[in-house]
């Protein structure tokens, strides 16, 4: 999920190889042999449990929409997805693009669509019907000119927060959806009053303790304040920007002293385990939880993290195809494959994600997707800047460089007007 800092620069390097290449071959290599066309690669960062039986549900609907085509399983682990990019990347300069790769809307995608290297997937959505299906902000962060660029899987709720009951209920702590931000500070403090670690923070993976500063903004800044603050139209040193980095380091010291060496499914399981008690996390968590043979209201619970109910921050998982792909007409197979209705909700119930779709029946789900899939549906839907959805790249490293040093400093001042310079150079 992590970007590196050298993205853009990396993808503005690859454009004049991957463009040059594919005036040379004069289009589609798929079309040049019905061996080569029998082959798809998908490139991801899926390899945790849940992420693992999530991608085998999308490759299989595309295998039994086209039988005989060899998938290609080009999942990269570790690094909360930034070790993925790092491979990705390479491969754009070498001029040896994966025939479709994982990445999210908005500024994410905007990287390769300004690059001019992916496929027009707009007779995907046309032949299948997706625009009367998919939410219109999601079709237009994956659009630009006319043209839409990428088919999303599933949809997470990435301002979620997660508990361990029995660690609840023993300290005498009560969350619910109505539990404010400063509430919820002093839960933790009875937490640790009581023995338990409150905070499950997998920070190996940088992605982690950002959330968790994002899913806080969130809480302070309101779904109004989150659209001007992405769109530039406030500024990052306002008092409510300063409140929530207050409160942030004020959660800090309940965080697992075992963080750093955690990734974020490790972290996971420590929650299902009772070897800490809380953790902010997108929904992937809740396919891991169940994974990890946790069960659902009686092992943990979940609410929106406090002072976000009524907001959803969208972590979408979205595939491209490469526009000089190897296997290019096997790709525009994956991407109306993968947007099937079967699929969608097949891929959902192993991702604990939620299906994009609006016409997905969604009663087979868990309740926990179910209750997800309805704010998904009605609630205000906002981009992320952790998973760079709604800033650039550029930026959203900042976003992280900034936290880690915040976490060491604790010094508000220095942390809001760090992320004002970010924004503005």
């Amino acid at each position: 999920m992590r970007v590196s800092r050298t993205r853009g620069l990396l993808i503005t390097a690859a454009v004049g190889a991957l463009l040059a290449t594919s005036a040379c071959s004069g289009g589609d290599s798929s079309s040049s042999g019905s061996g080569s066309a029998k082959q798809l690669e998908v490139f991801s960062w899926w390899t945790s449990g849940s992420e693992d039986a999530g991608l085998k549900q999308l490759v299989a609907g595309f295998k039994a929409a086209n039988p005989g085509v060899k998938v290609v399983n080009g999942a990269v682990a570790g690094g909360g997805g930034s070790n993925s990019q790092a491979v990705l990347q390479t491969r754009l300069q070498g001029n040896n693009p994966p025939d479709t790769w994982q990445t999210h809307p908005g500024k994410a995608i905007g990287e390769y669509i300004n690059s001019g290297i992916l496929a027009d997937l707009t007779s995907v959505y046309d032949e299948d019907g997706l625009e009367k299906v998919v939410p219109k902000e999601l079709v237009t962060s994956v659009s630009a000119k006319g043209k839409i660029y990428g088919v999303s899987t599933g949809a997470h709720r990435g301002n979620e927060l997660w508990f361990n009951k029995k660690l609840l209920a023993a300290a005498g702590v009560e969350i619910t959806a109505s539990t404010t931000p400063e509430q919820f500070v002093k839960a933790l403090g009875k937490l640790k009053d009581k023995g338990t670690t409150p905070l499950c923070v997998g920070a190996k993976d940088a992605f982690a303790p950002a959330q968790l500063f994002e899913n806080t903004l969130l809480g302070e800044i309101g779904p109004d304040g989150w659209n001007k603050l992405v769109a530039g139209k406030s500024s990052w040193t306002s008092p409510e920007v300063k409140r929530a980095a207050k409160l942030f380091s004020q959660m800090l010291p309940y965080i697992d002293p075992d963080a750093s060496a955690l990734t974020w499914d490790q972290a996971t399981k420590r929650l299902a385990a009772g070897e800490c008690a809380v953790m902010s996390m997108g929904d992937w968590a809740y396919g891991e939880l169940v994974k990890d043979g946790a069960k659902d209201g009686s092992d943990f619970g979940y609410v929106p993290e406090p002072g976000t109910d009524g907001s959803f921050i969208m972590v979408v998982d979205t595939f491209v195809v490469a526009e000089n792909a190897k296997h290019r007409e096997q790709g525009l197979k994956w991407a109306s494959a993968i947007s099937s209705k079967d699929v969608q909700l097949a891929f959902s119930k192993e991702k604990g994600s939620t299906p994009i779709r609006t016409d997905v029946p969604t009663d087979s789900l868990p309740a926990y997707q179910q209750a997800a899939a309805d704010s998904f549906r009605k609630d205000s839907l906002l981009q992320s800047i952790v998973h760079g959805e709604a800033v650039s790249p550029q930026f959203q490293q900042s976003f992280y460089d900034a936290v880690t040093q915040f976490i060491q400093s604790k010094d508000v001042d220095s942390f809001v007007k760090y992320l004002a310079s970010a924004a503005t150079s």
